[in-house]
């Protein structure tokens, strides 16, 4: 009985120590499992980036034209594709109420030239009669001029009267304003056209300067400030695969649209021939800045429900810093931090497990 409490006392210790020599193993075991976290120096680098947005190319000079006048189409001298000259007649029109009222405009102010011509000799035979003492009183003297005076005012307003049914009669026939060409038609010879109305729904003709176009762009305001006049642009147009085009950023508008929150942006373009106004293209807009800022691995940003973050290494312990992300090239990415500083040490494989505070394994350097 004593040797067998001597043999299991010994085996109940060797189990022991080696249970003891597998708990270490797996402790050092777990060491040696824990991820080891690279870092990286944080520095300021200049980002040269270009993002691609939809544009619209449109005539230089585009105008709708309308009848000013309520009338009916006399004669229709263009069509669509027409190419026209400053100047030339497009459309004639014809309202005879006009033309009658110009005349009896006409005999108005025939009638009233005559009057003021009458009072007005009148009062210069008077006025030089009045230089004689006691010839010709005071009153008929005022008298004349009144009436001289009265009869030029109406004079006056006869000629207003005819220059304003001149000008009527004028908005019966509808010119060019500009070298262009015809794109589209919307009425036919006889058709009734006015100011209000049936007619006035439609223009009469749309004329576009089809020799030089503008590329509208509306550049979104996250993208606006990096754009100035005088950038080079590149554009391509789904039409035309195999073309390349080139321009330069002519005018920007310099506020945002209320709608789309976004920036008109305008580039000039001479027309070789092959593009046409109303072509959807594909522009590549620069967006380039002369200051230096933040770029990290875009793996070093960690974004998620609460926010963004980058995570930085502070004496062996996780400290997270919320950060906006900017610009993005290839694998890198701008951030913007006021609690970033060069030279800050973070974490390039940064990941929501890694917690405030929590105890770094830094890879060796």
């Amino acid at each position: 009985m004593k040797v067998f409490a001597v043999k299991t006392t010994i085996l109940s210790s060797l189990l022991l120590l080696s249970g003891c020599g597998h708990s270490d193993q797996n402790e050092e075991k777990k060491a040696l499992e824990k991820p080891v976290t690279e870092t990286f120096s944080l520095g300021k680098d200049i980002l040269s980036t270009s993002v691609s947005i939809p544009a619209e190319l449109s005539g230089f000079q585009y105008v709708d034209l309308y009848a000013k006048v309520s009338s009916y189409v006399k004669d229709l001298k263009v069509d669509i594709g027409s190419k026209v000259k400053k100047g030339d007649l497009l459309v004639e029109l014809e309202a005879p109420e006009i033309s009658s009222q110009l005349a009896a405009a006409e005999s108005g102010l025939l009638s009233q030239e005559a009057l003021y011509t009458a009072s007005n000799s009148t009062y210069n035979r008077l006025f030089e009669t009045s230089k004689i003492e006691g010839t010709v009183s005071k009153n008929d003297l005022e008298q004349a001029l009144a009436q001289k005076n009265s009869d030029f005012a109406k004079f006056q307003a006869a000629k207003a009267t005819y220059k304003e049914m001149q000008i009527m009669q004028s908005y019966l026939q509808i010119h060019a304003p500009f070298d262009g060409v015809v794109t589209a038609r919307n009425v036919n010879t006889g058709a009734y056209v006015g100011p209000t109305g049936t007619g006035s729904q439609s223009p009469l003709l749309t004329v576009q300067d089809y020799k030089k176009l503008r590329l509208v762009v509306s550049v979104p305001g996250s993208y606006a400030a990096y754009l100035k006049q005088g950038d080079a642009i590149n554009f391509t147009v789904n039409s035309l695969p195999n073309h390349n085009f080139e321009s330069k950023i002519a005018r920007m508008s310099g506020a945002l649209d209320t709608k789309l929150r976004s920036e008109r942006v305008e580039m000039d373009i001479v027309n070789n021939k092959v593009l046409l106004p109303g072509m959807i293209a594909e522009a590549v807009l620069p967006l380039n800045t002369k200051d230096s800022t933040f770029v990290v691995p875009e793996s070093a940003v960690v974004t998620y429900s609460e926010g963004t973050f980058v995570i930085q290494n502070r004496g062996g312990k996780a400290h997270r810093i919320n950060v906006k992300k900017g610009r993005t090239q290839g694998e890198r990415v701008e951030v913007f931090s006021d609690s970033l500083k060069v030279n800050d040490e973070l974490i390039k494989l940064a990941s929501e497990e890694i917690r405030e505070g929590m105890t770094l394994k830094l890879s060796a350097k």
